[in-house]
């Protein structure tokens, strides 16, 4: 392949990895701010400790992710996933499992060392989750099978 071939698969391939990540993001966001403000509603309406009231929350908010994910962040015609719905939603659940016990313990931790209130300290601790999250969802949980 002559290299201006090979450059412009490069590109096309970089644009389709932020393309990815960037949908993935804004999925993120979605089951995030769902998650924030139950959490919030949670906590204050119904006078819950907030690392229940994450935990509630979170489960809702991870379902929405989860759907948002496997349908439009991840989802793509030419390269089918390697798992079928089940299997993803089993590899899933250990995911959020894990993702929920740390913003719990996070912004306890968080709150109790600074004295941030905890939706202060439930932001800072999601900016790090995050990040683990995206990297578990992409490569175990929405595994594409692979181009021969």
């Amino acid at each position: 392949m002559p290299a201006t071939g090979k450059k412009k698969q490069i590109r096309r391939g970089m644009v389709k990895r932020i393309l990815v990540f960037s949908k993935a993001q804004v999925s993120a966001f979605c089951g995030g701010l769902m998650d924030y403000l139950l959490m919030i509603l949670i906590t204050e309406f119904f006078n819950i400790h907030y690392t229940i009231s994450i935990a509630i929350a979170g489960v809702v908010g991870a379902l929405l992710n989860f759907t948002l994910n496997r349908h439009w962040a991840f989802h793509t015609k030419d390269l089918p996933y390697k798992n079928p719905f089940w299997q993803q939603f089993l590899k899933f659940v250990p995911v959020v499992v894990n993702s929920i016990i740390m913003k719990a313990s996070g912004t306890f931790f968080v709150t109790s060392i600074t004295g941030f209130d905890y939706k202060i300290s439930r932001i800072l601790t999601d900016l790090l989750v995050s990040m683990l999250n995206f990297l578990l969802q992409k490569h175990w949980v929405f595994k594409k099978v692979k181009k021969n």
